[in-house]
């Protein structure tokens, strides 16, 4: 049973992946070309992967259904189209990034609008199937702890690869990426104890019984497989990265990439399918 109401709610998790990648990774963009001396055509790439991303966000948005099957969730249509209009002003401030980076600008005003954007288009999505204001606000949270794993992941797994490109450039972005990784990591374990002690979620769970109950198998994947295995890897590319050991690093954060995504999925397919904040 547990599969199977995740499998009927796959266009929600599609959803979750393709905006938390589309957020996340141009959040990494703007930190870059604001924080960091990466290089500008990595941004740029980059920035053209978020506006892809996030075309494809507002595609999925506009696919998924009506009600839902899982324990508690409510869909409130109000903020569909404000949410759905985020992500398209997402999606243009990135394409229009990745045109400003191409001429060699900073552009803070476009960085700061799409930073923004994403931001709003979480708490728009938060705002429908949070169910009150104080759903809502833990289930942002809980989305932009995903977008920000997910799409960071992405930017810092192709930083990576640039490196077996261009040799000279320094370590410093790549340790910043990893740092920031594994601190958003970390702070996604703990919001999910949190979570799993009060019983968060609009199923109102009995606190830890989630650890031992029907979805307990999916839980303790998304624990384990994740977060745990994930925060280990992160500390492993921060200490290949400080060497200059690049291609470990990027073979750890290809690792990463995989992880956070199935943790991705499987936060999404908790609260979506169970009504669970995990």
């Amino acid at each position: 049973m547990p599969a199977e109401r995740i499998a009927e709610n796959l266009a929600f998790i599609n959803w979750t992946v393709l905006t938390g990648l589309a957020v996340g990774s141009f959040w990494a963009v703007a930190l870059g070309r604001l924080g960091t001396a990466a290089t500008r055509g990595y941004l740029g790439f980059t920035a053209f992967c978020a506006a892809l991303f996030a075309v494809l966000a507002v595609l999925s948005d506009g696919a998924l259904p009506n009600a839902l099957t899982g324990l508690g969730v409510v869909l409130d249509p109000t903020w569909d189209g404000p949410r759905r209009a985020a992500l398209w002003i997402l999606a243009a401030c990135a394409a229009a990034y990745v045109v400003a980076l191409a001429r060699g600008g900073r552009a803070p005003v476009i960085a700061g609008a799409g930073v923004a954007a994403g931001g709003i288009a979480l708490a728009l999505g938060a705002l429908a199937w949070g169910g009150g204001l104080g759903g809502a606000v833990l289930l942002f949270i809980q989305l932009a702890l995903l977008a920000a794993a997910t799409g960071g992941v992405w930017a810092a797994m192709i930083l990576g690869h640039w490196y077996l490109v261009t040799p000279k450039l320094a370590e410093a972005p790549l340790v910043l990426f990893a740092r920031i990784l594994a601190a958003v990591v970390a702070a996604q374990l703990a919001a999910s104890i949190a979570w799993l002690v009060i019983g968060a979620g609009p199923a109102g769970s009995p606190g830890l019984g989630a650890l031992t109950g029907s979805w307990a198998l999916f839980v303790w994947l998304r624990l384990v497989v994740g977060i745990v295995f994930p925060l280990i890897v992160c500390w492993a590319a921060i200490q290949t990265a400080r060497s200059r050991s690049m291609e470990s690093a990027t073979g750890l954060l290809y690792i990463n990439v995989g992880t956070i995504a199935a943790g991705t999925i499987l936060a999404a397919g908790l609260y979506f399918g169970a009504g669970l904040l995990v």
